[in-house]
C-alpha cells in the first residue's frame, strides 16, 4: 500500500537537507564509514533509505533492484575514483601544501558527486506514484530498525555474511545499531 499523504510529506523534504542533517548527528559520519570501508555499503543508498523510513516509506525491493544498479555504476565510475584519488594523496598532502590543496579540491568534487547521485536517487524517488509501486508504507518498530537497514543494505544475508567476516561483522552489526538510534531520534516530518 501506498501512502500519498507520507508521499506528499516526503516531495517537501529535499533528501541532502536530510543528508546533511542526519550525517551530522553524533556517530553516524563513523558508522557510514565503518559500513562504506568494512562492507562495501553504498552510503548514499543508506541515507535514501533512512530519508524514505523517516516518512514512513520504503522503496519495494523489485524496483529497487533496478535503480540501485544505474547507482552502482555512478558510484563505482565517478564517486570511488574521486575518493580513491583522495585518499592516495593523503601521505603527499601532509608534505606539500599544494597536494594538500589538490586533495581538497577532490574531497568537494568527491561531495559533489555524492549529491549528485543522491538528486537522481530523489528524483526516481518522487516519481513515484500509487500505479508503479515503487514505494510502499513501512511500519517498521523502533527494535528492528536496525536489522531492517541491513536487510536493505545486504539485500540477502548471504551476502551480509560474506561482506563482512569477523571481527568487522560486529563492527557492521554495531554501526547499523548506532544509525537505527539515530534515525529513532531524527524527528519524523508531521
Amino acid at each position: 500500500m501506498f501512502d500519498s499523504n507520507r508521499f506528499q510529506r516526503l516531495q517537501q523534504a529535499p533528501l541532502w537537507d536530510f543528508a546533511l542533517t542526519f550525517y551530522a548527528q553524533p556517530g553516524v559520519e563513523q558508522a557510514c564509514l565503518i559500513l562504506q570501508d568494512s562492507a562495501e555499503v553504498d552510503v548514499c543508498e543508506l541515507l535514501v533509505h533512512g530519508w524514505l523510513y523517516q516518512h514512513g516509506l520504503q522503496a519495494s525491493p523489485r524496483a529497487l533492484a533496478v535503480e540501485r544498479k544505474a547507482r552502482e555504476r555512478w558510484q563505482q565510475s565517478v564517486t570511488a575514483v574521486l575518493r580513491q584519488l583522495r585518499r592516495d594523496l593523503k601521505p603527499q598532502a601532509a608534505m606539500n601544501k599544494d597536494i594538500a590543496e589538490l586533495r581538497k579540491t577532490l574531497q568537494q568534487a568527491e561531495l559533489q558527486a555524492e549529491r549528485e547521485n543522491l538528486q537522481r536517487w530523489q528524483h526516481w524517488i518522487l516519481q513515484a506514484s500509487k500505479h508503479n509501486q515503487r514505494l510502499t508504507n513501512c511500519a517498521i518498530s523502533k527494535q528492528d530498525v536496525a536489522q531492517w537497514l541491513q536487510s536493505k543494505l545486504f539485500y540477502d544475508a548471504l551476502a551480509f555474511d560474506q561482506v563482512a567476516v569477523s571481527p568487522e561483522r560486529e563492527n557492521v552489526r554495531e554501526a547499523l545499531n548506532m544509525l537505527a538510534t539515530q534515525l529513532d531520534r531524527y524527528e519524523r516530518p508531521r
